[in-house]
């Protein structure tokens, strides 16, 4: 199981949809979110991408070299920014981060979003841009020289001359619930990303996307994004997961479910799906909580309970053939830390240790300055 974390550029805290503890994105802090999280042992972080975000190259490029072996899994934009110029950016980045960029291929679902950053395409139109944007971008990656006459690209003698370390290219990943995501996913795609749904779900999204892969002689790797509320009891996780939205008001829910409406993204329909605007019923499965997706657009749903319940539940969605998981917890900064020392030791996590990590004292603070504490029998 390969565990990633996630960088909030768009603003962090105790609390959804308020001001109070509210934390200001800045450099310092997002620093200290990396650091910790290239230290615990993640394999990477997903940095976000949108008009309320900052912007994920940039964040990317500033972080790398702040840290040692984090992963850095970046949005790609069809239809934002041009193959070629994204080909570019991509071998950069991999070049200077020593291998360390992932790609995030983002086709958007909010059409004012889209519109005011020039893209006037349907849902359908989006994939078929990102077929062809894909297909431009792979080739030149792999060396190729690029001739391409397109209903949405062309060019003319495109070439990359400088290569990526990571070969052909910078692994891509992808997530869409709609017929045309799956079959992008299929065609293009090396990990494609489900949001946390039901299991039976999730595993059909899955199911379609092997098939649909294995019909064109692919294979596509698959993960899952979610948060997690995790404590020592499942009393304490849930009476966090409450007071995550004890700020969360009826007229807020009515603005948000108003705003997701004029999205035209089918994942984003099953998401809100989930909850219907209503406080009530929001474990929508064992140890599933819909409530982040009251005022969350994209992931909008938690695994809450005790460790052993967290773990099992994402052991089950491993079991149905997720590898890659992307976390997240709010404050970002402390719940990583919760993450990594309350579930990693129940999971087959890989481990993506730093060099000396076996060398610093791993047992805590000395008694009396002298006697080492004892280890939980619990």
């Amino acid at each position: 199981m390969n565990i990633f974390w996630f960088l909030p550029t768009h603003g962090d805290g105790r609390y959804l949809a308020t001001q109070n503890s509210a934390r200001a994105v800045n450099h310092a802090y997002l620093k200290q979110i990396a650091q910790a999280v290239d230290e615990l042992g993640y394999g990477g972080v997903l940095v976000p991408t949108g008009r309320s975000c900052e912007d994920a190259w940039i964040v990317a490029s500033t972080l790398a070299p702040l840290t040692r072996k984090l992963k850095f899994l970046v949005a790609a934009r069809p239809g934002i920014i041009s193959p070629t110029a994204a080909a570019r950016m991509a071998a950069t980045l991999d070049r200077l981060s020593d291998g360390r960029l992932l790609i995030n291929v983002v086709t958007g679902g909010d059409p004012s979003e889209l519109a005011a950053d020039g893209v006037f395409l349907d849902h359908d139109e989006r994939y078929e841009a990102a077929d062809e944007f894909l297909t431009v971008w792979r080739d030149l990656l792999a060396g190729k020289v690029v001739d391409f006459d397109g209903r949405h690209i062309k060019v003319k003698g495109a070439r990359q001359i400088f290569p990526s370390i990571q070969q052909p290219h910078p692994p891509l990943y992808f997530g869409g619930s709609s017929p045309a995501a799956h079959e992008l996913a299929a065609k293009q795609i090396d990990h494609y990303l489900s949001w946390g749904e039901p299991l039976a779900d999730v595993k059909q999204k899955i199911d379609d996307v092997r098939q649909r892969a294995e019909a064109l002689g692919r294979t596509v790797k698959f993960g899952l994004r979610i948060h997690v509320i995790v404590r020592e009891t499942a009393e304490e996780a849930w009476s966090a997961a409450n007071d995550l939205i004890r700020y969360v008001d009826d007229e807020t829910i009515a603005s948000a479910s108003k705003s997701f409406g004029h999205f035209d993204s089918v994942g984003q329909a099953r998401m809100s799906r989930l909850h219907n605007g209503k406080r009530e019923n929001l474990e929508i499965a064992p140890n599933l909580w819909a409530g982040v997706g009251l005022v969350r657009g994209g992931a909008g749903t938690a695994l809450v309970g005790s460790p052993q319940q967290v773990a099992d539940r994402l052991l089950e969605y491993r079991d149905i053939g997720i590898e890659t998981f992307v976390l997240s917890g709010y404050p970002h900064l402390e719940e990583a830390y919760r993450v990594a020392e309350l579930l990693f030791p129940l999971l087959p996590v890989t481990q993506h240790q730093p060099v000396g990590a076996a060398h610093v004292s791993p047992f805590g603070e000395l008694i009396a300055n002298e006697h080492l504490p004892k280890a939980s029998q619990s």
